[in-house]
């Protein structure tokens, strides 16, 4: 490797320590935070009549939940923990926009019990783009168009 890019690479890393050290600042957002919240998240999910049947192809929920537990790591303290393809894996479920409705109603539930507000407001941020995202990706697939409706508009 150059040592140039080495300089590019060591400046990207030293940006976002800065990035994650702050958004923990800002928010109180800790790594046993984020594994509560995906914990009790995915508990009521895995229990609610909606999304229950949709997450029961999950096999091992243990695997399952570290692995989220990484991705809303690397989404909101940008640990870069998750290696992973969720739109990939959500496409072929056929998800319609009462499965996102009920996603982010949890979610955002869940969020402002665990999380301080600060907190709670950056997850539901995050959860509500990545809804969009993937509503609007599984409405393509089906030869839809989906506009954004979770994100707040100012």
């Amino acid at each position: 490797m150059s040592d140039r890019l080495k300089a590019e690479r060591e400046a990207l890393a030293a940006r976002r320590n800065l990035l994650t050290q702050d958004a923990i600042e800002r928010t109180g957002i800790t790594e046993e935070m984020i594994g509560e919240l995906v914990t009790r998240f995915y508990g009521r999910v895995r229990e609610d009549a909606l999304l229950g049947p949709v997450f029961a192809i999950v096999q091992n929920w243990d695997e399952h939940l570290a692995k989220l537990t990484d991705f809303w790591s690397s989404v909101v303290l940008m640990s870069g923990r998750y290696h992973g393809s969720p739109m990939r894996a959500h496409i072929p479920l056929s998800l319609v926009g009462d499965h996102f409705d009920r996603w982010l109603d949890l979610f955002e539930q869940t969020a402002h019990e665990v999380c301080p507000p600060p907190a709670a407001a950056l997850f539901i941020e995050k959860a509500r783009r990545i809804a969009d995202s993937f509503e609007m990706a599984s409405a393509t697939v089906a030869g839809r168009i989906a506009s954004p409706r979770h994100v707040l508009r100012s």
